[in-house]
């Protein structure tokens, strides 16, 4: 259950983040927050990571629906059978992944606005999969080392 609740709140602060941009900014706007490293800018993007497979819409909706709907319900039925971290680190993923999933139904893209302009847009979302996946992979070394020994 705490799972499912983290889920869930990353989905709200990331629609939170959202919904205060989408409604004080213009698609394109963009606010130096730290002048010229770091702007809050307003970017629709409709494709995926790094704005790959663009004009593909219903790809970049069934695909994450699928995988997400597995991660979730490995999640509720497998809570009590696996390590923490891993538990974390999957539902971080599932609930950044959500986040835009929503996005993109909704809206046919998904709003981005951290922009450190040496790399593409991103978004809370985003950085859940990115963190999560970061977690996945530290969490499965430290279990391949243990595995060894």
């Amino acid at each position: 259950m705490v799972y499912l609740l983290l889920i869930v709140a990353v989905m709200v602060l990331d629609r939170v983040v959202k919904i205060a941009v989408t409604t004080n900014m213009t698609p394109g706007e963009s606010i130096p927050v730290l002048d010229p490293i770091f702007h809050i800018t307003y970017v629709q993007n409709t494709g995926a990571a790094f704005s790959m497979l663009q004009g593909h819409p219903t790809l970049l909706i069934i695909i994450p629906g699928i995988v997400l709907a597995i991660g979730i319900i490995f999640v509720c039925a497998m809570a009590k059978s696996f390590n923490r971290i891993f538990l974390i680190s999957v539902s971080l993923i599932c609930g950044g992944g959500l986040g835009n999933l929503t996005d993109r139904i909704a809206q046919g893209y998904v709003t981005d606005m951290f922009d450190f302009r040496v790399f593409p847009v991103f978004n809370v979302a985003d950085i859940c999969v990115c963190v999560g996946c970061g977690l996945l992979v530290l969490y499965m070394i430290i279990d391949a080392n243990r595995s060894k020994k």
